[in-house]
Formats: C-alpha cells, structure tokens, sequence
C-alpha cells in the first residue's frame, strides 16, 4: 500500500517537473520569436514652402531646409525634416495638400512659408488670409506646433495692398498663438549679391542667413527626448 503512494508521489512529482519543463521551453522559445523593441522614429518637422525653401535656382542640399537638418543634428535636437516646399507654391496649394501630408508624417512641428506668390499675382488678400488660416487651424487640430514665416511685397502693388498683406501674418501668429518670423529675407535683402539674376530667389549664399533668420523662434519650439 504505500509503495503504491510512494510510486503515485513519484509520478506526480515526474509530472509536474515535466509539465515545468515544458512551460520554461515555450517561454523561451516565444522570449527568442519576440523581437527587440526599435528604438522610436524622430518626430518630423514639416516645412511647407514655395521656392524659397525648395531650392530653386541653386544645388540640391544646399537650401535653408537642408541646413536645418544639420543644425538640429549638430544642437542634438532629434527630429526628421520633411522639406514639403514646392516652387511656385501658393497658400491654395498648400492648404490641398496639407492633410495629407499630416497623415504620412504626423509632423510635431510645421513651418508654414506661403503666401509670396499669391500677392505676386496679385490675389485677393481674403482668400491668402482664409488659406493660412486654415494652414494653421489644421495643422492645430493634428496636435502639431506651428511657426508662421512672413513675407513683404515691393510696394509697386499699392500702399493698400502691400500693407495688408504684410500685416496678415502677424495678425494670424497673434489670433492662434503660433511663433513668427516676422520677415525670412530681413538678413538678406540688403545684399544684392546674394540674389539670382531674377532678383527674387537668394543665391546659395544667402541659405545659412535664411536659417539664422528663422532659428531663433523655431528653436524654443523644439524639444530633446525625455523632454529635456
């Protein structure tokens, strides 16, 4: 009688070392099947352009935006610029293509540059107005931060007309509470010799003074990880 229970002991203590086994050989075999968490994609900054900032006229890689990615790196600041500019570019056209563009890249950042070829072409200042606003507001509601870059016009326009639309950036910085360069050729147009033959455009020269002039309000939007 008890070599019997001692025979049941010893097969149920065979049987829970055999069931133990097991349960450590299918946890390590899921452990190895699992893989390794990767390491977070930078948060993008989205600059959303005309021909300013899509390097028109001068070497690929040699445009402000580039030279921003390299500032950032340099600053240890962690974030994958998407260069969304286009020559040409007017607020229509960036107002289209945004939500998309917000979709693909969720962008932490986006550096709104528009609105020169809309009064190049002499639109109505209440549809550019209606457009940026809607830039921003967009932009906003993705969770996005947003940095305004103004613009001036030659007063060949009217005084009416080039007042109202220099003063269409500030007043929209001021509604949303959204940082602003107030002007992105203030270091430039001063220097004739930084300009293509067009007298429109910055040569590659003036790029690393376009970024000066947009840095300091974009730099306190930026955050290291962790918050730091």
């Amino acid at each position: 009688m008890e070599e019997d229970m001692d025979k049941g002991i010893r097969g149920k203590r065979r049987r829970l070392l055999l069931a133990a086994g097991m349960a450590l050989a299918i946890s390590a075999t899921v452990q190895a099947q699992t893989p390794a968490p990767s390491k977070a994609a930078a948060p993008a900054l989205l600059v959303l352009g005309d021909s300013l900032s899509a390097e028109y006229g001068i070497a690929r890689g040699a445009g402000w935006v580039t030279l921003l990615q390299d500032r950032l790196r340099q600053e240890r600041f962690d974030y994958s610029v998407v260069n969304a500019s286009i020559s040409g570019e007017t607020t229509i056209g960036g107002k289209t293509r945004l939500p998309d563009l917000l979709s693909r890249h969720r962008p932490a950042i986006v550096v709104v540059e528009l609105g020169a070829n809309d009064a190049l072409r002499g639109l109505p200042l209440q549809t550019t107005e209606a457009n940026l606003r809607n830039i921003v507001i967009t932009a906003q509601k993705a969770g996005a931060g947003v940095l305004l870059i103004g613009m001036r016009i030659p007063p060949n326009y009217g005084q009416d007309y080039t007042e109202k639309f220099v003063s269409l950036y500030p007043k929209l910085a001021g509604e949303y509470k959204v940082r602003l360069v107030p002007f992105f050729l203030d270091q430039v147009i001063t220097r004739q010799d930084w300009f293509q033959a067009d007298r429109i455009h910055p040569t590659a020269a003036a790029q690393p003074a376009l970024l000066d002039t947009v840095w300091p309000q974009l730099k306190p939007m930026l955050r290291r990880r962790g918050g730091v």
